[in-house]
């Protein structure tokens, strides 16, 4: 069996009412509409049939729900989104588990969801993207939600959030290119994950479970910065008392980042999921395909399993990628 543990799926009433029409058509939105396999059902059903006894677990796709309306509407629409989404799990069995959304905008609110979701819906955990609107995932506001996550032994999902007007130079007011998407995607990950260990999230919740999209996006290609870089934190900051930061932490900074979980969804670059096998070890690597955002349906999902097959590891390896390290995170 095979676990697709990240990958997107709108309940098809949310995504008539909320993407499919209305003002959400740009960037991202744009790439959702245009996607057979986003919200139907029977599409999503055959693009999987290709891959045998292969099951998902659903997320909800781009955009995150602070970008579809303010701190007073979106707890209306979590709430619709993870009905629609338990729906599914409950009615397919292609279907296993959901990730559940939650009101990043309204922290209150989020905790008061991500209960809901968990209690009455059975979420295995929640989707948080790598800012709330422009807020940072460490803000004090956010710890609650957190704290709730630790407590309840339930998983985050963390994806990235970055749109174009995220400018590449100071001197612009938009990102070209769509490199706020190929880059900017990685980076704000990265920058996430950097934000959760310096605030000592590890240290304060040290059981929480964090599978973070795109194997850990920068984090495995620049283990020296990570490593031999940040254990001289301090060193090139004039206004700020790094160094004692730095004393205070218990471990090594890049020791915390081995803390994250990490998936396959590379778009089945090779070495890539390489390098991230590497850092975060086997027992750390979850597999996902990020279906449905390749070019024709099951192709990501179709290279990624050539490239694990590819490697050089064990049967029981590869097994506890595809199955046993899902399984054990969600309680499967």
């Amino acid at each position: 069996m095979k676990i697709d543990i990240f990958n997107h799926f709108f309940p098809r009433s949310f995504f008539d009412k909320y993407i499919r029409i209305g003002d959400r058509g740009r960037d991202m939105g744009k790439r959702v509409q245009r996607l057979p396999t986003i919200a139907d059902r029977d599409a999503r059903l055959r693009a999987l049939d290709e891959f045998g006894d292969y099951v998902q677990v659903l997320s909800m796709p781009m955009p995150p729900l602070e970008v579809l309306g303010g701190p007073d509407r979106t707890p209306a629409l979590a709430a619709e989104a993870n009905d629609g989404l338990a729906e599914l799990v409950e009615k397919e069995d292609r279907f296993i588990a959901f990730a559940a959304a939650l009101p990043m905008n309204n922290p209150d609110a989020a905790v008061r969801e991500l209960v809901r979701a968990l209690d009455e819906l059975g979420a295995k955990g929640v989707q948080l993207h790598s800012n709330a609107a422009g807020r940072p995932l460490d803000a004090p506001e956010f710890q609650p939600i957190f704290d709730e996550i630790a407590r309840r032994d339930a998983v985050v999902w963390l994806h990235p959030s970055r749109d174009a007007t995220f400018s590449d130079y100071q001197t612009e007011d938009r990102s070209l290119y769509e490199i706020w998407w190929t880059f900017g995607w990685p980076y704000e990950t990265s920058v996430a994950m950097a934000r959760l260990v310096f605030s000592g999230l590890f240290d304060r919740l040290p059981g929480i479970k964090i599978v973070t999209h795109h194997m850990g996006a920068m984090i495995p290609y620049f283990t020296g910065r990570v490593g031999h870089g940040w254990d001289q934190l301090g060193t090139r900051t004039s206004d700020e008392d790094y160094f004692a930061l730095l004393e205070s932490m218990p471990k090594r900074p890049i020791d915390y980042f081995h803390h994250f979980y990490a998936d396959t969804a590379l778009f089945g670059a090779r070495a890539g999921m390489k390098c991230g096998l590497d850092f975060f070890g086997v027992d750390h690597v979850v597999f996902a395909s990020d279906m449905p955002f390749e070019p024709s349906p099951g192709l990501y999902a179709r290279e990624t399993i050539q490239g694990i097959e590819t490697m050089d590891l064990t049967p029981d390896e590869k097994d506890r990628i595809y199955r046993r390290n899902a399984e054990r995170l969600l309680k499967l």
